[in-house]
């Protein structure tokens, strides 16, 4: 009887268990096409019912509208249900009705940073995406919403795709193979030990068609200015990479020796083309000329130090792509041994491509490498190498080059997983604000309002 009376009972905790465990997503407010990446793919602990509460307006057709997309995909479709609220009260309809455990943010980031520490304050885990904060003021906000968030056991986090990126992954890898890499050198102002370059098109193609962006998106009050967007993947990038699984601390391990900001110029005629209308709106009359033309500081480069390691890190925005090429990624890491190079150019067809190259001095021998190789391959099975003039190129077989798009579900599935067993790493918490001290002191020193 007793037997039979413990069974009930672990039967019934264990249901209980589960129905904390189940998540479910509120998309709150989306009006980057990211919030919809989240849900390219489904779940398993995850409901298909995801509530969303926006204002109308086309920011949330076109979400909508991906989501759709996504459930009608001939190969892999979705199940997602959306359940909308659309209103002026939205955000307070969602603290009120708490249809779910989860804010998804993807969208305007003007008020990005109070979404956050408003719902920490209610008592949601919070998955957003970059950059979480723009400004100074917005900085503290942060920092209390983090203190909210672990008073309350709650986890804030941040999509940081291009971890999941493969010829990263490996550049990270081999950074920690002392055989093949030795160690990472502190570099110079000149020549910094890293130096990471992305280069990015404001008209693109997403999950198959032209990407119409929101007029909100070219005003940097509310997007953000490129040394505090897109930067935000290349500083964690010199983290996560230079100082694997370490923890750093802001107020002593960064050190900003300059910044710079520019512009990008987009014509009227562009314009239209971007976000599909006619006049641009008030709010962009500031940064337009006569014939309404804009020039948008988009652009940014930070030189600074992490723990006495130099990096560079700089965000380049063009209109658009020339035809058969897209968005581009560079970096370097030095080490004493060899350097670990990432180019993506012409010469290597627009694809990030891994290159291994050998210090003039001290370098590993050819067996070492080749050991250091295998090593890493028993992790990802197939990865070889091509000798070149320089060293070696990295082979990586298709299987591992999935595509931004499909880095979300990647993200997406580490943050559940923290979510499901209580175990995201200390050292997440202070690198993400440390990652957000670097892009907004640039920021400030560039001489940005």
């Amino acid at each position: 009887m007793k037997r039979i009376f413990g069974m009930i009972l672990l039967a019934g905790l264990m249901q209980d268990l589960q129905a904390q465990e189940k998540i479910k997503l509120i998309t709150l407010d989306p009006g980057h096409f990211h919030a919809a990446l989240v849900q390219k793919s489904m779940y398993p602990q995850v409901d298909p019912q995801v509530h969303v509460y926006a204002p109308s307006g086309n920011d949330l057709q076109q979400h909508l509208d991906k989501i759709k997309l996504y459930n009608s995909d001939p190969k892999n479709p979705t199940a997602w249900k959306e359940i909308v609220y659309e209103g002026n009260d939205f955000f307070e309809k969602m603290l009120k009705d708490k249809t779910g455990n989860v804010v998804v943010l993807a969208g305007n980031n003007r008020l990005k940073t109070d979404y956050i520490l408003k719902s920490i304050q209610s008592g949601f885990h919070v998955f957003s995406d970059k950059p979480m904060v723009i400004n100074e003021k917005g900085f503290e906000k942060l920092k209390l919403a983090f203190e909210e968030a672990k008073k309350r056991k709650l986890q804030l986090y941040d999509i940081m795709t291009e971890r999941y990126e493969i010829t990263t992954i490996l550049q990270r890898a081999f950074s920690m193979e002392p055989a093949l890499f030795g160690t990472l050198q502190k570099g110079t102002a000149e020549q910094p030990a890293v130096t990471k370059e992305s280069v990015h098109h404001f008209y693109k193609n997403v999950s198959g068609s032209v990407l119409t962006r929101p007029a909100w998106f070219l005003d940097t009050e509310q997007q953000g200015e490129g040394i505090v967007d897109v930067t935000t993947h290349l500083v964690d990038l010199v983290q996560w990479e230079c100082f694997p699984e370490q923890t750093l601390d802001y107020t002593k391990d960064i050190r900003i020796l300059s910044a710079r900001r520019w512009k990008t110029n987009i014509t009227k005629a562009q314009f239209t083309d971007l976000t599909k209308l006619n006049e641009e709106p008030a709010y962009l009359k500031k940064y337009s000329d006569a014939n309404g033309n804009l020039s948008i500081a988009s652009n940014g480069e930070i030189n600074y130090t992490v723990k006495g390691v130099h990096a560079k890190v700089s965000v380049i925005w063009n209109y658009k792509a020339p035809d058969g090429t897209g968005d581009t990624h560079y970096s370097i890491m030095r080490g004493t041994k060899a350097d670990l190079v990432i180019r993506q150019g012409a010469e290597q067809g627009y694809k990030p491509t891994l290159y291994i190259e050998p210090a003039a001095a001290g370098a590993a021998s050819e067996k070492e490498i080749n050991e250091a190789v295998a090593k890493i391959a028993k992790q990802y099975p197939g990865i070889s190498l091509k000798k070149n003039a320089k060293g070696w190129e990295v082979l990586i077989p298709e299987k591992y080059k999935e595509g931004h798009e499909s880095h979300f579900a990647r993200v997406t599935e580490k943050y559940l997983s923290y979510l499901t067993n209580h175990n995201m790493p200390a050292w997440e918490v202070p690198n993400m604000l440390a990652k957000y001290y670097t892009t907004l002191t640039a920021q400030k020193m560039a001489g940005a309002k």
